[in-house]
């Protein structure tokens, strides 16, 4: 391990001294002669740029009052005290602290990052040095100023963001930057606006309205791509600050959270973290990919990674929460002779309740009625076909009529105002509360160590709102505390349980973010039952999740024809699997072509977890006809593409050109894996690097490898 320090002050210098420096990324972080720090490009106009760190306290707001976070009073006052940086195993991470004067507050700030790499991770950590409470009501986690194009300035700059909603994940919108951010004619006012563009997050969903995720292109393929890692609040705003855009990132805030935080003297916050990932070329997916990398460089390491087994779930569109041992036990024989490697019980095995389970969950104990010859019947058969058990699970709630919302004591759940928060029927655990951490150890230790349940499906299907007041806190300190609490929780879990797989639902893909992603090792991205509305949100999920954590479901029927089959099959592919379906009613040409898709699944796999995702169409519209998504592998290069029926009045084309530019010169072949039904045609141009696919029928979807990238 290698560290250096600098305790010498660059306050007093005639010209701003670097104190930070990422090549690849082409930042700097400078100490101008008032001592401020500000992040940015080489040779930017300080008046560009925003300081490292902007606090709004309250008592000390901002300098120009409007809809921005940034120019605040207490990041203007901020000033360099120290930096140290430490070099270990190729990653390097630099803390540089700041103070201000007046408060006695102390900002610690750590960008980390790796040799080559183009990312940026970064942190901040508050002290109150000083002898008065400081109440804070937003905290960014970076900033950074200075943002432009070479050659148009921002008049050609792409902004970039994602609505997400249930059933409708992973819809990237892009417009010009000059759209959302127009021109105002700084030089006849003397001031900047007083607005920005923003996204953020609202109640405990946190990606109910939007991914925590945004960037900025240009014309030359440049991208500054950026994450938020919170399971609680999170917001980004971008904005125009002196000809340059800004981009500030943010945990919860009082504003838009009902976040505030009061630090007494000697008391510390520490923010959520965030990474800025910068390309200098290859546009959206250069960045994607590079932001790929780091995801699978945070995350718990995990053997479900390198093995990506095929997973069936009984739930969508099949058993729909109505399982028994009857319906069970044929669907679990059918399963694994098609090749799924796991078979997860999904929800309603616990109900016995003739009012419906919704409001009365919380023991997690099996109903006798569904299982006459026990649960552990069926975990056994489902071990003797030669896969793993799972359950599903909602583990932080309780129904308003579940015994546990009596026995548990009242601080162990969510209150406001006193009063215990109820939302559709159930209350809200708070994980900080010794009594409700218990209660779920011992479910999970007797599902896992009793039981041998190998995989849980932990679902979350409220928004509890704000978060939870405990005492004086704010509700959305509450919550940040909560999830913290919870994350920690899933690690214990797998500490004691290390081959235990844990999958993050919450409602499908409405809680999609890498604070749970960095702990569980697969993601549910939807609950989307329609398999014509599913291909835009599996072609984009590799946006949210790393592809070998991004769970599409496939989900086959008796009753439809071979193309239908193919449809929902295909479209799994490239990421995991959830497969379901009355697999055990299939005659054997429709069981057939299932199986050749989990053949060609189990036989790709093993590049997945190292392939880099890109969209040969660009990322998808809702209502696109054709859809394309891609994986760049280490030894081949795959190609899902579907065709959706046209939104115009005629037929439409049965063609479509596909831009594969990281192959542009190769002599590849192109070969259609699956399905072999769809009378696909492909042919490769290596000139123009460009792969055309042609599908006769509308409702088909293929995939292609391309040998040899």
């Amino acid at each position: 391990m290698e560290r250096e320090n600098a305790l010498t002050s660059a306050v007093g210098t005639t010209e701003p001294s670097r104190v930070w420096s990422h090549p690849t990324l082409g930042l700097h972080a400078l100490v101008d002669t008032a001592g401020a720090v500000r992040l940015g490009g080489p040779g930017q106009d300080r008046d560009r740029l925003v300081p490292l760190v902007e606090v709004t306290a309250t008592g000390h707001g901002r300098m120009w009052s409007g809809e921005r976070f940034i120019e605040t009073a207490i990041g203007d006052r901020l000033t360099y005290r120290d930096h140290e940086t430490v070099r270990e195993g190729g990653r390097e991470r630099t803390t540089i602290r700041l103070a201000d004067p007046m408060t006695g507050l102390l900002a610690e700030v750590t960008l980390e990052a790796s040799a080559g790499a183009g990312f940026l991770r970064s942190r901040v950590r508050l002290v109150n040095e000083g002898v008065e409470p400081v109440r804070l009501e937003s905290v960014t986690t970076l900033t950074l100023g200075g943002i432009s194009s070479a050659d148009a300035g921002l008049d050609d700059l792409v902004l970039h963001w994602a609505d997400n909603d249930w059933l409708a994940e992973c819809r990237w919108r892009q417009t010009p930057f000059r759209d959302q951010v127009v021109p105002l004619s700084r030089s006849a006012h003397g001031h900047e606006g007083r607005g920005c563009f923003e996204r953020c997050s609202q109640g405990s969903w946190s990606t109910g309205r939007h991914l925590p995720m945004g960037a900025l292109t240009d014309r030359d393929g440049g991208a500054w791509l950026w994450q938020i890692e919170s399971s609680a609040g999170w917001r980004f705003e971008t904005g125009e600050r002196e000809g340059a855009a800004y981009v500030a990132l943010f945990g919860p805030d009082d504003a838009h959270h009902q976040w505030h935080q009061t630090l007494a003297p000697g008391e510390e916050f520490h923010t959520v973290p965030a990474v800025l990932v910068r390309t200098e070329s290859g546009g959206l997916d250069g960045a994607f990919a590079t932001l790929t990398d780091y995801r699978r460089s945070i995350r718990r390491d995990h053997s479900d990674h390198r093995r990506l087994p095929v997973i069936y779930n009984d739930y969508m569109n099949t058993l729909m929460g109505d399982p028994t041992t009857e319906r069970l036990l044929p669907l679990v024989e059918a399963a694994a002779s098609a090749g799924a490697e796991v078979f997860v019980i999904d929800a309603g095995w616990y109900d016995d309740d003739a009012q419906g389970w919704w409001d009365s969950v919380g023991a997690w104990e099996p109903a006798p009625d569904r299982f006459p010859g026990g649960i552990e019947e069926v975990l056994d058969a489902i071990r003797k076909h030669g896969m793993t058990p799972g359950l599903w699970l909602e583990p932080e709630v309780v129904g308003v009529r579940s015994p546990l919302a009596h026995t548990l004591p009242p601080e162990a759940f969510f209150r406001r105002g006193g009063v215990r928060v109820t939302e559709h029927g159930r209350h809200h655990l708070d994980l900080r509360h010794p009594a409700a951490r218990a209660h779920l150890d011992d479910v999970v230790d007797r599902l896992v160590g009793e039981w041998g349940v190998g995989y849980l499906k932990l679902d979350y299907n409220i928004n509890i709102g704000p978060g939870t007041e405990r005492g004086t806190e704010s509700a959305g300190a509450g919550l940040l505390g909560h999830h913290r609490a919870h994350l920690d929780w899933m690690a214990t879990l797998l500490d004691r349980h290390p081959q235990l797989v844990l999958e993050n639902c919450g409602s499908g893909g409405l809680r999609m973010d890498y604070a749970q992603l960095a702990v569980a090792q697969i993601q549910s991205t939807s609950d989307q039952q329609d398999p014509l509305r599913y291909p835009p949100i599996a072609a984009s999920a590799a946006t949210a999740a790393a592809p070998e954590q991004a769970a599409v479901w496939a989900y086959p029927q008796p009753d439809q024809n071979l193309d239908e089959i193919a449809f929902t099959l295909t479209g799994a592919l490239l990421g995991r699997i959830h497969l379901s379906g009355f697999l055990n009613r299939m005659d054997d040409e429709r069981f057939g072509l299932v199986r050749s898709a989990l053949s060609v699944y189990q036989d790709i796999r093993a590049e997945i977890g190292a392939a880099h995702p890109f969209w040969p169409l660009g990322l998808p519209g809702w209502d696109d006809e054709w859809i394309a998504h891609g994986l760049r592998g280490v030894r081949s290069t795959y190609v899902t593409v579907w065709r959706r029926e046209s939104d115009g009045d005629g037929p439409g084309s049965v063609d479509r050109a596909l831009a594969v530019p990281h192959l542009r010169g190769a002599r590849v072949e192109p070969v259609v894996l699956y399905p072999s039904t769809a009378d696909a045609g492909v042919e490769w141009d290596a000139a123009e690097g460009r792969l055309t696919v042609s599908l006769p029928r509308a409702g088909t979807a293929v995939l292609v490898r391309l040998g040899g990238s």
